[in-house]
Protein backbone atom coordinates (compact mmCIF):
# COMPACT_ATOMS: atom_id res chain seq x y z
CA UNK A 1 0.00 0.00 0.00
CA UNK A 2 1.33 3.35 -0.94
CA UNK A 3 2.02 5.33 2.10
CA UNK A 4 -0.42 8.49 2.38
CA UNK A 5 1.11 11.93 1.42
CA UNK A 6 1.33 14.98 3.59
CA UNK A 7 3.03 18.44 3.13
CA UNK A 8 4.56 20.44 5.18
CA UNK A 9 4.50 24.37 4.83
CA UNK A 10 7.81 26.07 6.15
CA UNK A 11 11.01 24.20 7.29
CA UNK A 12 12.31 26.10 9.86
CA UNK A 13 12.71 24.21 13.53
CA UNK A 14 9.15 23.65 14.03
CA UNK A 15 8.10 22.89 10.35
CA UNK A 16 11.76 20.20 9.88
CA UNK A 17 10.57 18.63 13.31
CA UNK A 18 6.77 17.86 11.93
CA UNK A 19 8.06 16.69 8.72
CA UNK A 20 10.54 13.96 10.57
CA UNK A 21 7.48 13.01 13.18
CA UNK A 22 5.40 12.58 9.66
CA UNK A 23 7.31 10.99 7.96
CA UNK A 24 8.59 8.62 10.41
CA UNK A 25 5.00 7.72 11.27
CA UNK A 26 5.03 6.31 7.36
CA UNK A 27 3.97 9.38 5.53
CA UNK A 28 5.55 10.42 2.30
CA UNK A 29 6.00 14.28 3.06
CA UNK A 30 6.40 17.01 0.51
CA UNK A 31 8.32 19.53 2.39
CA UNK A 32 7.76 23.31 0.83
CA UNK A 33 9.68 26.48 1.96
CA UNK A 34 10.56 29.20 -1.20
CA UNK A 35 14.54 29.55 0.99
CA UNK A 36 16.38 26.42 -0.73
CA UNK A 37 18.83 27.13 2.42
CA UNK A 38 16.06 26.38 4.73
CA UNK A 39 15.41 22.91 2.79
CA UNK A 40 19.17 22.56 3.15
CA UNK A 41 19.05 23.05 6.97
CA UNK A 42 15.88 20.99 7.08
CA UNK A 43 17.62 18.00 5.43
CA UNK A 44 20.44 18.21 8.45
CA UNK A 45 18.15 18.74 11.13
CA UNK A 46 15.72 15.01 10.02
CA UNK A 47 19.69 13.42 10.01
CA UNK A 48 20.14 14.49 13.70
CA UNK A 49 16.39 13.27 14.35
CA UNK A 50 17.21 10.37 12.82
CA UNK A 51 20.75 9.72 14.60
CA UNK A 52 18.83 10.45 17.90
CA UNK A 53 16.40 7.97 17.21
CA UNK A 54 18.73 5.24 16.78
CA UNK A 55 20.43 6.04 19.64
CA UNK A 56 17.21 5.87 21.42
CA UNK A 57 15.85 2.48 20.29
CA UNK A 58 18.78 0.64 19.69
CA UNK A 59 18.30 0.13 15.62
CA UNK A 60 18.36 1.71 13.09
CA UNK A 61 15.58 4.15 12.46
CA UNK A 62 13.66 3.54 8.96
CA UNK A 63 13.96 5.23 5.92
CA UNK A 64 12.31 8.71 5.52
CA UNK A 65 10.25 9.80 2.34
CA UNK A 66 10.80 13.56 2.08
CA UNK A 67 10.49 15.67 -0.82
CA UNK A 68 11.74 19.15 -0.75
CA UNK A 69 10.07 21.70 -2.65
CA UNK A 70 10.38 25.51 -3.06
CA UNK A 71 7.18 26.13 -5.15
CA UNK A 72 3.61 25.60 -3.44
CA UNK A 73 2.44 23.65 -6.33
CA UNK A 74 4.29 21.00 -5.34
CA UNK A 75 1.33 20.56 -2.78
CA UNK A 76 -1.22 19.75 -5.21
CA UNK A 77 -1.61 16.37 -4.81
CA UNK A 78 -1.27 16.14 -0.74
CA UNK A 79 -3.75 14.56 0.85
CA UNK A 80 -3.35 17.22 3.85
CA UNK A 81 -0.95 20.06 4.54
CA UNK A 82 0.49 21.15 8.24
CA UNK A 83 1.56 25.01 7.47
CA UNK A 84 4.34 26.25 9.65
CA UNK A 85 5.45 29.61 8.25
CA UNK A 86 6.34 32.65 10.23
CA UNK A 87 4.26 33.80 13.43
CA UNK A 88 2.95 36.62 11.73
CA UNK A 89 -1.39 37.18 11.17
CA UNK A 90 -0.61 39.50 8.11
CA UNK A 91 2.01 37.25 6.57
CA UNK A 92 0.02 33.81 7.29
CA UNK A 93 -3.51 35.70 6.15
CA UNK A 94 -1.53 36.78 2.78
CA UNK A 95 -0.31 33.10 1.80
CA UNK A 96 -3.79 31.15 3.09
CA UNK A 97 -5.61 32.10 -0.40
CA UNK A 98 -2.54 31.37 -2.35
CA UNK A 99 -1.95 28.00 -0.43
CA UNK A 100 -5.99 27.20 -1.78
CA UNK A 101 -5.14 27.76 -5.31
CA UNK A 102 -3.09 24.73 -5.23
CA UNK A 103 -5.04 22.08 -2.86
CA UNK A 104 -7.37 20.13 -4.62
CA UNK A 105 -10.99 20.56 -3.12
CA UNK A 106 -11.62 19.72 0.47
CA UNK A 107 -8.08 19.08 1.51
CA UNK A 108 -7.78 20.33 5.06
CA UNK A 109 -5.24 22.97 6.05
CA UNK A 110 -3.49 22.79 9.71
CA UNK A 111 -2.37 25.99 10.87
CA UNK A 112 0.48 25.09 13.31
CA UNK A 113 0.27 28.69 15.03
CA UNK A 114 1.11 29.93 18.35
CA UNK A 115 -1.67 32.50 19.09
CA UNK A 116 -3.01 33.52 15.66
CA UNK A 117 -6.88 32.87 15.53
CA UNK A 118 -7.75 30.37 13.31
CA UNK A 119 -11.21 31.88 12.54
CA UNK A 120 -8.85 34.96 10.85
CA UNK A 121 -6.49 32.71 8.94
CA UNK A 122 -9.46 31.11 7.59
CA UNK A 123 -11.54 34.34 6.70
CA UNK A 124 -11.84 35.02 2.73
CA UNK A 125 -11.05 31.52 1.77
CA UNK A 126 -13.74 29.83 -0.25
CA UNK A 127 -13.65 26.85 2.04
CA UNK A 128 -13.02 28.18 5.45
CA UNK A 129 -14.03 25.01 6.89
CA UNK A 130 -11.01 23.14 5.99
CA UNK A 131 -8.73 25.26 8.31
CA UNK A 132 -8.26 23.96 11.97
CA UNK A 133 -5.45 24.50 14.69
CA UNK A 134 -3.22 21.92 14.86
CA UNK A 135 -0.28 23.42 18.01
CA UNK A 136 2.43 21.07 17.68
CA UNK A 137 5.14 21.36 20.52
CA UNK A 138 8.86 20.91 19.75
CA UNK A 139 10.62 18.75 19.77
CA UNK A 140 7.29 17.12 17.68
CA UNK A 141 8.80 13.42 17.92
CA UNK A 142 8.66 13.95 21.56
CA UNK A 143 6.03 15.58 22.87
CA UNK A 144 2.88 12.92 22.58
CA UNK A 145 -0.07 15.91 23.74
CA UNK A 146 -1.00 18.39 20.65
CA UNK A 147 -3.51 21.08 21.31
CA UNK A 148 -5.93 21.61 18.63
CA UNK A 149 -8.02 24.35 17.82
CA UNK A 150 -11.64 24.22 16.14
CA UNK A 151 -12.54 27.55 14.94
CA UNK A 152 -15.50 28.70 13.82
CA UNK A 153 -16.36 27.10 10.72
CA UNK A 154 -13.91 24.06 11.17
CA UNK A 155 -15.73 21.29 9.73
CA UNK A 156 -16.18 17.68 10.83
CA UNK A 157 -14.31 16.28 8.31
CA UNK A 158 -11.14 18.40 9.10
CA UNK A 159 -11.11 17.36 12.92
CA UNK A 160 -10.91 13.86 11.22
CA UNK A 161 -8.57 14.42 9.04
CA UNK A 162 -6.57 15.68 12.01
CA UNK A 163 -7.55 12.77 14.21
CA UNK A 164 -6.22 10.33 11.87
CA UNK A 165 -3.09 12.07 11.29
CA UNK A 166 -2.39 12.21 14.99
CA UNK A 167 -3.03 8.58 15.89
CA UNK A 168 -0.87 7.70 13.30
CA UNK A 169 2.06 9.71 14.64
CA UNK A 170 0.96 8.24 18.00
CA UNK A 171 -0.09 11.59 19.29
CA UNK A 172 -3.24 12.77 21.62
CA UNK A 173 -5.38 15.94 20.92
CA UNK A 174 -6.89 18.04 22.76
CA UNK A 175 -9.40 20.12 21.42
CA UNK A 176 -10.21 23.44 22.18
CA UNK A 177 -12.05 26.54 21.16
CA UNK A 178 -10.32 29.41 18.87
CA UNK A 179 -9.20 32.38 21.23
CA UNK A 180 -5.99 34.14 20.68
CA UNK A 181 -3.14 31.94 21.70
CA UNK A 182 -5.42 29.36 22.75
CA UNK A 183 -4.44 27.69 25.76
CA UNK A 184 -0.92 26.72 25.98
CA UNK A 185 0.17 30.37 25.05
CA UNK A 186 -2.15 32.30 26.43
CA UNK A 187 -1.28 31.46 29.56
CA UNK A 188 2.90 29.87 29.39
CA UNK A 189 3.70 33.38 27.26
CA UNK A 190 2.96 35.75 30.82
CA UNK A 191 4.76 32.91 32.78
CA UNK A 192 8.08 33.37 30.17
CA UNK A 193 7.77 37.16 30.42
CA UNK A 194 7.66 37.15 34.10
CA UNK A 195 10.48 34.49 34.30
CA UNK A 196 12.03 36.77 32.02
CA UNK A 197 11.62 39.69 34.65
CA UNK A 198 12.64 37.48 37.17
CA UNK A 199 16.42 37.32 35.40
CA UNK A 200 16.76 40.80 34.50
CA UNK A 201 15.92 42.04 37.92
CA UNK A 202 18.39 39.69 39.56
CA UNK A 203 16.28 37.52 41.88
CA UNK A 204 17.39 34.26 39.98
CA UNK A 205 19.86 32.41 37.63
CA UNK A 206 17.42 30.81 34.85
CA UNK A 207 18.66 27.12 36.01
CA UNK A 208 17.19 28.64 39.42
CA UNK A 209 14.03 29.86 38.55
CA UNK A 210 13.56 26.63 36.16
CA UNK A 211 14.70 23.92 38.74
CA UNK A 212 12.03 25.78 41.40
CA UNK A 213 9.27 24.82 38.78
CA UNK A 214 10.81 21.56 38.17
CA UNK A 215 10.96 20.79 41.83
CA UNK A 216 7.71 22.58 43.18
CA UNK A 217 5.90 22.09 40.33
CA UNK A 218 6.24 19.08 38.84
CA UNK A 219 7.21 20.72 35.33
CA UNK A 220 9.51 18.84 32.93
CA UNK A 221 11.46 21.53 31.90
CA UNK A 222 10.78 24.85 33.40
CA UNK A 223 9.69 27.92 31.77
CA UNK A 224 12.87 29.33 30.51
CA UNK A 225 14.22 25.95 28.96
CA UNK A 226 10.81 25.64 27.65
CA UNK A 227 11.22 29.37 25.50
CA UNK A 228 14.52 28.41 24.65
CA UNK A 229 13.30 24.85 22.90
CA UNK A 230 10.73 27.85 21.10
CA UNK A 231 12.40 29.98 20.09
CA UNK A 232 13.04 33.77 22.18
CA UNK A 233 11.94 35.05 18.78
CA UNK A 234 8.91 33.57 18.68
CA UNK A 235 8.20 33.89 22.07
CA UNK A 236 8.50 37.60 21.10
CA UNK A 237 6.21 37.60 18.09
CA UNK A 238 3.53 35.55 20.11
CA UNK A 239 3.73 37.83 22.91
CA UNK A 240 3.01 41.04 20.41
CA UNK A 241 0.08 38.87 19.00
CA UNK A 242 -1.19 38.40 22.27
CA UNK A 243 -0.88 41.97 22.99
CA UNK A 244 -2.48 43.47 20.20
CA UNK A 245 -5.71 40.67 20.36
CA UNK A 246 -5.63 41.06 23.96
CA UNK A 247 -4.03 44.46 25.17
CA UNK A 248 -3.16 43.80 28.41
CA UNK A 249 0.18 44.39 30.29
CA UNK A 250 0.93 40.64 31.13
CA UNK A 251 1.74 40.04 26.92
CA UNK A 252 3.98 43.47 27.10
CA UNK A 253 7.04 42.13 25.71
CA UNK A 254 9.52 42.29 28.85
CA UNK A 255 12.90 44.75 27.58
CA UNK A 256 15.18 41.72 28.30
CA UNK A 257 13.47 39.24 26.01
CA UNK A 258 13.98 41.90 22.99
CA UNK A 259 17.55 42.85 23.97
CA UNK A 260 18.05 38.85 23.29
CA UNK A 261 16.57 38.59 20.31
CA UNK A 262 18.43 41.69 18.86
CA UNK A 263 21.89 40.00 20.25
CA UNK A 264 21.20 36.46 18.16
CA UNK A 265 20.25 34.93 21.57
CA UNK A 266 17.44 33.02 20.25
CA UNK A 267 17.45 29.87 22.25
CA UNK A 268 18.40 25.94 21.32
CA UNK A 269 17.82 27.31 17.22
CA UNK A 270 20.87 29.79 17.48
CA UNK A 271 23.33 27.62 20.53
CA UNK A 272 22.60 30.27 23.14
CA UNK A 273 19.46 31.53 24.58
CA UNK A 274 18.66 31.41 28.30
CA UNK A 275 21.18 28.59 28.27
CA UNK A 276 23.96 27.88 26.10
CA UNK A 277 23.84 24.45 23.85
CA UNK A 278 27.27 23.18 22.53
CA UNK A 279 27.60 21.83 18.88
CA UNK A 280 25.48 24.83 17.51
Amino acid sequence: MTPPTIGVLGAGVIGSSVAHAAAAAGYTVTLVDSDPAALDTARRTVRRHQRLATLLGGASAPALDIRPATDLAALSDVGFVVENTTESERAKRALYPELEKVLAPGTTIAANTSAVPIGRLAEGLADPGRVVGVHFMNPVDRIDMVEVVRGEDTSDAALRDVDLMLRRMGKKAVVVRDAPGFVINRVLMPVVNLAAAVVADGVATPSQVDDLFKGCLGHTSGPLRTADLIGIDTVVRTLEVLHEHYGTDEFTTHPALRRMVDQGRLGAKSGRGFYSYDGN
